[in-house]
């Protein structure tokens, strides 16, 4: 607390360097906003920092090799048990009188629920408007990769859970840091465990919070007009309440319904775009591809699309974070390794499904604006020219728009659908680091509902861009502890793997007759 006083203090003593005009002029979120960006400024610039002499951020670097080294380690285990995950999904091999607090089905749903989102929406038009359709390919790509490092966390999310009298667990990095270190006789796993669970509420309360509340009152007002962001957030906060109250089993009962209606509703509008424009599906496919080995004249070229899309990527899926692992620990099983299979489809869906819709259909829609006499797009800066000049959430709009005139209506739909679904599970995450630190219990655990719906309200209402920058870097730092501990912890999961696999094999484990 002194440093952070300390820190306070010293921003403090910045502002009051500024004229008395000035500090008079500031709104309220000016003042906020200055005060945060000084303290936290640093940290956030080390996170999303680049590697030397190249624009390429380093924590994706991070991620990807990560998700490379988990895929051969484990000999491309989203290949060889794809089908069985679909299974597992199915609930063919389930039986209910297993531990845990939710079905297959619905820990996939929540975790997709905190996954599939914004980034889906305004991340992947951000990355087609810089790096060109190439990007997708390496999205589609680090999507693929990443299915490995999901199996890793969830596979030990499971297998350190406490499971309690009641029938409650509670599970996630955290717990097999410091249960899976300490099995190992590893140092430092109460630390690394401690770390992630304060990176956790910081990320859960900002990015997982805030940032959704902000930018579904933004799609909201400019659909229906200008109006005071705490309105929607109090009606957000009430709804969120009102299902997080009753923990894991509300919050997976209700994004197992949330969840596939959103998708459908998001993939449905992009298939019936690229069937009206069927004959330009295989062009776009081959932007796709060629552009990822010749940018095709964009920004950076080759290395500028890989970038853009292994870096959505990353920030799409969060296959390496360490968040799905928290959802996916509640499941109901006696094998965590099945829980691992299952947890591999999220970065398929996420990535490879609806980003790739996305991307389509922005390539397809003739928003990127192409030299009619070279054939290449028509750069803006750092970026390929669009119609309008739009970009981000807006390129999106216009893409889907410009063969369906009331898409915007749906993409406002979509979006507070995406915000809420991500709220009500990054709840539980941050409620499941606050228990670590905090204590189980029923007072502990309504003192964070209540702060975490206080805070959609202030999200909702200011423009705080600082305080969602720090809430991001404290998600992808999630990740720097998460990973550290998976390279610990692997030849756990590989003996997990093989003994679960030769028993399958064999016969031992068979489908659940209900």
């Amino acid at each position: 607390m002194k440093y952070l006083q300390r820190g306070l203090f010293a921003t403090a003593l910045t502002l009051g360097a500024l004229p008395v005009a000035a500090q008079d002029a500031m709104t309220l979120d000016e003042r906020v906003n200055t005060i945060f960006a000084e303290f936290t400024g640093p940290f956030v610039g080390f996170i999303f920092s680049s590697l030397p002499g190249t624009n390429f951020p380093w924590i994706v670097l991070w991620l990807v090799v990560a998700a490379s080294v988990f895929t051969i380690y484990f000999a491309f285990v989203q290949l060889r048990f794809f089908g069985h995950a679909i299974s597992l999904v199915k609930g063919d091999y389930s039986d209910p009188n297993d531990a845990g607090e939710v079905s297959h089905f619905q820990a996939l749903a929540t975790a997709l629920s905190g996954t599939v989102g914004l980034g889906n929406i305004a991340g992947v038009a951000v990355a087609v408007g810089i790096g060109g359709p190439g990007a997708t390919f390496w999205m589609i790509l680090a999507g693929l990769l990443g299915m490995a490092s999901k199996f890793t966390e969830c596979t030990l999310g499971v297998k350190y859970r406490n499971e309690y009298p009641d029938g409650t667990v509670s599970g996630g990095p955290m717990y097999y840091m410091k249960k899976g270190f300490a099995e190992r006789g590893l140092p430092g796993g109460g630390i690394l465990a401690v770390l992630f669970s304060i990176f956790c509420i910081l990320g859960a309360l900002g990015g997982g919070n805030m940032f959704q509340a902000n930018q579904a009152h933004a799609q909201i007002a400019g659909i229906v007009g200008d109006y005071p962001g705490w309105i929607t957030g109090l009606v957000f906060a009430a709804v969120v309440f009102a299902v997080i109250v009753g923990g894991i089993k509300s919050i997976a009962s209700v994004t197992e319904k949330v969840v596939p209606f959103m998708g459908l509703l998001y993939v449905g509008a992009a298939l019936i775009i690229l069937l009206v424009n069927y004959d330009k599906i295989g062009w776009a496919f081959g932007q796709i591809f060629v552009g990822a080995f010749t940018g095709l004249g964009v920004a950076g070229g080759f290395v500028g699309a890989l970038i853009q899309g292994f870096r959505r990527a990353a920030f799409s899926n969060e296959a390496g974070v360490g968040s799905a692992a928290i959802a996916h620990s509640a499941v109901r099983t006696k094998e965590p390794i099945t829980e691992g299979f299952v947890s591999l489809l999220e970065p398929l869906i996420d990535t490879v499904v609806i980003c790739t819709m996305t991307a389509l259909v922005i390539t397809i829609s003739g928003q990127l604006l192409v030299d009619a006499d070279t054939g290449l797009y028509i750069l803006d800066g750092s970026s390929i020219a669009t119609v309008d000049g739009n970009s981000g959430v807006a390129l999106t709009s216009a893409a889907f728009g410009s063969s369906i005139s009331w898409f915007p209506f749906v993409l406002a739909i979509a979006v507070v659908l995406f915000a809420f679904s991500t709220m009500i599970s990054w709840s539980y995450y941050g409620l499941k680091s606050w228990t670590y630190l905090f204590g189980e219990g029923k007072v502990s655990e309504l003192t964070f509902k209540i702060i975490f719906c206080v805070f959609i309200v202030i999200g909702a209402a200011a423009s705080l861009g600082p305080v969602i920058d720090f809430s991001d870097a404290a998600i992808f730092s999630m990740a720097v502890v998460n990973i550290t501990a998976l390279y610990f912890l692997m030849s756990i999961v590989k003996q997990e793997l093989k003994s679960y696999s030769d028993r399958l094999r064999s016969g031992e484990i068979k489908k659940f007759v209900h």
